[in-house]
């Protein structure tokens, strides 16, 4: 499986931004989708996931965050709007077969893009 993250950038702090994720090669459709982030000096941090089980969400984006899924093009959207200089940070698509309850955990992913970069100023 391989992912390609864009739409990554630098804004204003209370601006939007939204990723995209696009998959290719052998999937499965066990396979959870989820976006994971991680700034500097920080561990990784699961932030929205479309699998199975439902569209968990992280507390710290609730409400701003939106994930999607566009199953035609094998895509995955991450709307994030009100930004916040904490949401800095290199944002990566994750795939695998998540186990319920650990949707959100990094360790439970093992295909993962490259990542992309945003960076939100206050």
């Amino acid at each position: 499986v391989q992912l390609v993250e864009s739409g990554g950038g630098s804004v204003q702090a209370g601006g939007s931004l939204r990723l995209s994720c696009s998959a290719s090669g052998p999937t499965s459709s066990s396979y959870s989708m989820c976006c994971v982030r991680q700034a500097p000096g920080k561990e990784r941090e699961g932030v929205a996931g479309i699998t199975r089980y439902g569209i968990p969400c992280a507390d710290s984006v609730k409400g701003r965050f939106t994930i999607s899924q566009d199953s035609a093009k094998n895509t995955v959207y991450l709307q994030m709007s009100s930004l916040q200089p904490e949401d800095t940070a290199m944002y990566y698509c994750a795939a695998g077969v998540a186990r319920w309850p650990l949707l959100l955990k990094p360790d439970e992913y093992n295909y993962w893009g490259r990542g992309t970069q945003v960076t939100v100023s206050s």
